[in-house]
């Protein structure tokens, strides 16, 4: 059967489909004013991971570089993902752009977003 011209995807969009990716484990949790991820992302720099906020998801993407040059290494054990990696979050609540502050120290990564308080009562006078 012969393919449409419409079903035919390019060949970026393919090879980043094709691509395997690593999945962060996170903890997400709330405080009386915040929402915190968290997230062991050991062996990785600063400058290797990107934190970006698009709309209501919180997205980490980032690569870990293998340690190991040996290319003629066979495994008996992997449990250990080198490459790409990413993970979205959709936030629970609404929160303040403006005031997210990301860090990474001894190997976990950090991410706190202040809530916004919306009133939840509020006496309107009639004039």
């Amino acid at each position: 059967m012969a393919k449409s011209k419409e079903n035919i995807e390019p060949e970026e969009e393919r090879k980043k489909w094709d691509t395997p990716q690593g999945q962060l484990v996170v903890d997400v949790y709330e405080t009386d004013k915040e929402i915190i991820v968290q997230s062991a992302i050991a062996g990785i720099k600063n400058n290797q991971i990107d934190v970006s906020l698009d709309n209501d998801i919180l997205i980490i993407k980032g690569e870990r570089e293998d340690p190991s040059k040996d290319k003629d290494k066979r495994y008996f054990l992997k449990e250990c993902y080198w490459g790409p990696f990413s993970k979205e979050i959709i936030l629970p609540r609404e929160i303040d752009t403006s005031r997210i502050d990301a860090k990474v120290k001894d190997g976990i990564l950090t991410v706190r977003m202040q809530k916004i308080e919306r009133a939840k009562n509020k006496k309107i006078s009639v004039e």
